[in-house]
């Protein structure tokens, strides 16, 4: 799970709604050929439609959800070790109750979430060792703890950037809305009303924003994105 920190938690909003990975184990509740096993797994790949559970923190209605992938990694048994990809939202063990209608009845006993967006298991670290580097960094000023804690840019790799002038910074940290006039390059195919992160020059995070025209809307006069969080100090590009 991702975790933000200090100034940092006003890019959450980028990271909600992210895609999903997760490694588990379903248990089949009565012996089955593994090629069925596989082509009732397939079935759930694509569009689902799936009610939350009775244990749930939202609204029990049925709802549609995407899975990107269902990949069956080992059968032992009458345990089946999967991994799956999927939209935000998505209730896996829900996933594994539908296979197991069509097998003859399916409950999930493990899972473990392996990535979150563009965030990977290799990119997780223990708690304990965040307090130990920061301790070590109060002491003695050590670097460590930069190999724990990453930039707060790398939490928007995965949203559209509008790069801008060392003369717009200011105002738009100032929460000013960014002018086409202001605007250096820009990333192709961003739509109207998509959240774009807006960088400087330099490469350093400036705002999340909500973008009120399209590319080519914007290389022309208007304007471009109405800022919704500012990130970065605006006293570095007081003018």
């Amino acid at each position: 799970m991702p975790i933000c920190l200090d100034n940092a938690t006003k890019i959450m909003p980028a990271l909600q709604g992210l895609d999903k990975e997760y490694v588990g184990i379903m248990h089949i509740h009565q012996d089955v050929d593994e090629q069925a096993i596989h082509a009732a797994a397939k079935k759930f790949v694509g569009k689902i439609k799936q009610t939350p559970p009775v244990r749930s923190a939202v609204v029990r209605k049925e709802r549609e959800r995407t899975v990107h992938s269902f990949d069956v990694l080992e059968i032992g048994g009458r345990d089946v070790l999967f991994r799956i990809a999927c939209e935000a939202g998505t209730y896996v063990r829900v996933v594994c109750h539908q296979i197991g209608k069509l097998i003859g009845g399916a409950n999930m006993t493990e899972l473990r979430r392996t990535r979150v967006g563009p965030f990977g298991e290799e990119k997780c670290i223990k708690i304990q060792d965040i307090a130990d580097s920061y301790a070590e960094w109060k002491e003695n000023s050590s670097d460590k703890i930069r190999d724990f804690v990453l930039p707060v840019e790398e939490a928007v790799e995965h949203i559209k950037k509008i790069i801008i002038k060392d003369s717009s910074v200011f105002s738009v940290a100032s929460g000013s809305p960014l002018y086409s006039t202001g605007i250096s390059r820009l990333e192709k195919n961003i739509a109207a009303e998509e959240m774009v992160a807006i960088f400087t020059l330099k490469g350093e995070l400036v705002a999340l924003g909500t973008a009120r025209m399209d590319s080519e809307q914007m290389r022309k006069k208007g304007m471009a994105a109405k800022i919704d969080r500012v990130i970065i100090d605006k006293a570095a590009y007081k003018m």
